[in-house]
């Protein structure tokens, strides 16, 4: 008989330790065990250890056994650290745990074990892209279509899309027939479908696809998964697409023991198909359904939050919360007024600089930039200036494959001895110069002891090359002689845009309608922008081979670290950058032709998780000046910046920055700082019209009038109209008109420009 008392053997066990340490919210979510629970949990809140503390509470009560549990994520990186979090509360492996990965993986194991049911055997092969396209190269040639303006990428990033909405070939839409080749998309749809079952292939779409159509037409098969999984766990919620949506709610409906922890304020993928409306409309989609709002966050400081906050209450589809720490206090955002973008990217490198002296480390600063383009400036000015760092989720802009091809073409231009750029693009675009052909060039080349290019004009006269590609490869050896020529009188910027248009590689990313193709464009428009600043060829690529090998040279782990918004979701840095916050950069005019009030509200998020990466300091800068298609274009800031509450924000004007060297003088800043960025007369008249639906040409002299402004004089000018100045950005010029110590300047290459007395000098 046990010699403890009733009251002993009554009383409460002590809680378990991994629940000690979180704070109520976080415990709640952890122990709403049953029913569905939506787990809203802001940035910096502890959402990984929610969902792994819950997982492992599940498995120490006992509540269910690991095989009964299906836990999905979207990275296998996330599923690893998942199993070793959950192993380190538990004090035990968990690879007993085997539902526990990513959506495609889980579908791959179910689908593996009832392949019968759509037409495959379980020995499946799934395809890479590569093979992918290269099947549906296959099957366009096939039917006779015109690959080059039909491209089986195109068709591939299509069907991607079909499939991320859970549609089977017969379920499009008039729309989606007649979205390629002219009515064709779904009969091509379908005959890739037939021959990948032919081929017992699977692309990683129809991993979903299949797995879902299976439930939905054998009730039985369902029926054996509800009762195997008692608890679904689910992570980034707010990313799903709907084909993942209606394979969750399916699985779903055996216990209803559904969790999924997401942030509605954080979703940012919709361009690659993901749906807030999921996270949104959960609680009707689970009636009943236990939410827990995850606000107190352990990253940022009070300012930091409180911007963020004020400025995602803007948006209308989301669930709302506010964020908030006991960290009070801190730096205020910042937010910066800047001429242009070279002298943006001055500022940032400079104040990386005072970072580091303070005995920072690099690595605990980040450039986040709404577009890759915008990289360009920032790479430049961090080499020149040995400033380590490292571009993080793409190569740096240099080694873009893009880029690669341009300068190619350029220096097949500048040397026809050139023989590893003539072998890059003899062939592209495609031209209908073989791989074939291009091993006799060589061949002979090399028997001839010349150049390939010089072997190739020897080829078009002779039968070693023939019919099409022969024509092809006289076109091309006519391109570059032309282009040789031009580039003896032709600005640089200018016969860089002559020799992509010509040689259709522009048309080419124009053509094609992956979600990849617009970033390439850009990267090229700002690749031609930035050889307005080099007089020759030849001095522009020694930059460029300069740059290249002072990359490679490299091998610093502490390095700022330069990326994409999007890039940045999921990572914290104890300083932020946030550059180019302009209207048509961020917002992006792209995003709000296609999708309008959607993808406004998508941007806005994106500038929520911006700000949301920064634990002591964020620093939002937008420029006055930008080089838009080659012209200097002045532009507005960011709608989102006057969207920030003024209380936590602290704006200046940051004039100083555009200069021409050591000797620049600075502008002072007005009496009112937040005059000088976000508050103008002209930004607010733009916002007014906008709310009000009147169309209104945005005022486009706005910003950079108030940075003229910040740095006015009232002294007699120094030049007359007619005169002839200089400046160190826009090079020679004649002065149109003088009022004071401002003036309108007509320069020779740059155009128009209104400009302060301090930044012009007499003729060198």
């Amino acid at each position: 008989m046990s010699n403890l008392s009733i009251s002993d053997m009554a009383r409460p066990a002590p809680p378990s330790p991994y629940l000690e340490g979180l704070n109520p919210e976080q415990r709640e979510a952890v122990e709403a065990v049953e029913g569905p629970v939506l787990v809203l949990a802001g940035a910096g809140t502890g959402k990984t250890r929610v969902l792994t503390t819950r997982l492992a509470h599940i498995l120490a009560t006992g509540t269910a056994q690991p095989w009964q549990i299906l836990a999905v994520t979207f990275t296998n990186k996330a599923a690893r650290e998942m199993k070793e979090r959950v192993g380190r509360i538990i004090g035990e492996a968990v690879e007993g745990v085997p539902w526990l990965g990513t959506f495609h993986s889980i579908s791959a194991q179910i689908l593996r074990r009832h392949a019968e049911l759509v037409e495959l055997k379980s020995n499946f092969t799934i395809l890479d892209t590569d093979d992918q396209l290269r099947l549906l190269k296959q099957i366009i040639q096939a039917e006779n279509i015109d690959e080059k303006r039909w491209t089986p990428r195109h068709l591939a990033s299509l069907i991607d899309g079909w499939k991320n909405r859970g549609l089977l070939p017969d379920q499009l839409g008039e729309e989606d027939k007649w979205s390629f080749a002219e009515g064709r998309g779904q009969g091509l749809y379908q005959m890739y479908q037939d021959r990948l079952k032919t081929l017992n292939c699977c692309d990683f779409g129809d991993l979903l696809l299949h797995t879902l159509h299976m439930f939905k037409d054998h009730p039985d098969v369902l029926a054996e998964y509800h009762k195997k999984f008692r608890y679904v766990l689910v992570d980034e919620y707010q990313d799903t697409n709907v084909s993942q949506y209606l394979w969750l709610r399916l699985l779903a409906q055996g216990t209803g023991n559904i969790c999924c922890v997401g942030d509605d304020d954080q979703s940012i993928y919709g361009w690659r198909g993901a749906e807030v409306d999921n996270i949104l409309r959960f609680e009707k989609d689970f009636p009943g359904a236990h939410v827990v709002r995850l606000e107190r966050n352990y990253r940022s400081t009070e300012h930091i939050l409180a911007a963020a906050s004020g400025l995602i209450a803007a948006n209308r589809s989301r669930l709302g919360k506010t964020l908030w720490t006991e960290d009070s206090g801190g730096e205020k955002v910042q937010v910066r007024g800047i001429w242009d973008g070279e002298a943006e990217a001055r500022f940032v490198a400079e104040e990386i600089e005072n970072w580091s002296s303070k005995g920072r480390a690099y690595s605990d600063s980040a450039v986040l930039v709404r577009a890759a383009w915008q990289m360009r400036a920032f790479e430049d000015r961090f080499i020149m200036l040995g400033l380590p760092y490292k571009v993080i989720g793409g190569p740096r802009f240099f080694e873009r494959a893009e880029i690669r091809d341009a300068h190619a073409y350029l220096r097949l231009v500048r040397s026809p001895e050139d023989d590893l750029a003539f072998e890059r693009i003899v062939n592209t675009p495609k031209r209908g110069i073989g791989d074939t052909s291009v091993q006799k060039i060589a061949m002979t080349a090399r028997a001839m002891g010349v150049p390939m290019s010089e072997a190739a004009r020897v080829m078009v006269t002779t039968d070693e090359i023939r019919g099409k590609a022969r024509t092809a490869l006289q076109v091309f050896l006519r391109d570059i002689d032309r282009w040789r020529e031009q580039a003896e009188h032709s600005r640089l910027d200018e016969l860089a845009e002559i020799v992509l248009d010509e040689s259709g590689y522009t048309a080419m990313w124009r053509e094609d309608k992956t979600p990849q193709a617009a970033g390439r464009l850009e990267n090229l428009k700002e690749l031609v922008r930035s050889m307005g600043e080099w007089d020759t060829l030849e001095a522009y690529l020694e930059h460029v081979a300069l740059v290249t090998d002072a990359d490679r040279a490299s091998d610093d782990d502490d390095e700022v670290s330069l990326m994409t918004l999007h890039g940045a979701k999921g990572l914290e840095f104890p300083l932020v950058f946030l550059p180019g916050w302009e209207e048509t950069v961020f917002p992006s005019q792209r995003s709000l032709d296609e999708g309008g009030t959607r993808s406004l509200e998508e941007e806005r998020r994106l500038a929520y998780v911006g700000i949301t990466r920064a634990r002591e300091r964020a620093i939002i800068t937008f420029t006055a000046n930008r080089m838009i298609y080659g012209h200097w274009q002045a532009v507005i800031p960011s709608r989102f910046i006057d969207e920030l509450p003024v209380d936590h924000v602290e704006a200046k004007s940051e004039t100083g920055y555009y200069d021409g060297g050591p000797g620049r003088e600075s502008f002072t800043g007005t009496a009112d700082p937040m005059a000088s960025s976000y508050s103008s007369p002209g930004w607010k008249r733009y916002q007014t019209n906008t709310q009000s639906g009147r169309k209104s040409d945005p005022p486009t002299i706005n910003a950079k009038a108030t940075l003229i402004e910040s740095g006015g004089s009232d002294k007699t000018g120094k030049w007359q109209a007619g005169d002839r100045v200089f400046h160190d950005k826009f090079g020679y010029g004649t002065v149109k008109k003088a009022d004071g110590a401002k003036y309108t300047v007509k320069f020779d290459k740059a155009g128009e420009k209104k400009v302060v007395e301090s930044f012009l000098r007499d003729l060198p």
